[in-house]
């Protein structure tokens, strides 16, 4: 050993340790300034994939389930020899359906993925149609607004 005393330090390497500590003694605002503006695109990012699939899935939740909805349809056709006259009739026994062996469907239902009701018409090449009209709740529409049919 060069200095004898194991415990003793070496000058020209704490002097350098002493220098080196005093030049990073924290982050410039160029740093901070990069790390936060990275932060925040990841944080854009990230949000646009969570509510942005997030309005991807209600959409074809609500299209399988007005297809769900068109199968308890035919199966209440084929029990009472007709279509219900409201969807409702897929979860209360209407007066007059004597075949009736439901429910066949829950309230739950009859709503779409945003809470809105489904609309039914007894019209359409199937004797009804079901429809969503999309996020927006208003007929027409694109992207996550558009509506949902079952006679598409």
């Amino acid at each position: 050993m060069l200095w004898g005393n194991p415990m003793q330090r070496n000058p020209v390497h704490s002097r350098a340790h002493s220098l080196r500590a005093a030049l990073q003694n924290g982050f410039s605002l160029i740093e901070i300034l990069i790390v936060v503006a990275l932060i925040a695109v990841i944080a854009g990012m990230v949000a646009n994939q969570v509510f942005g699939g997030q309005d991807k899935a209600k959409w074809n939740l609500t299209r399988t389930q007005v297809q769900t909805l068109t199968g308890k349809i035919e199966q209440y056709q084929l029990d009472n020899g007709g279509v219900p006259s409201s969807l409702e009739d897929l979860i209360r026994q209407p007066s007059g359906a004597n075949s009736w062996l439901g429910p066949y469907a829950k309230e739950a239902d009859l709503k779409d993925q945003w809470g809105k009701p489904l609309n039914y018409s007894q019209e359409g090449e199937a004797g009804y149609t079901i429809a969503s009209y999309g996020k927006d709740g208003k007929a027409g529409g694109e992207s996550w607004n558009r509506d949902i049919s079952s006679a598409d």
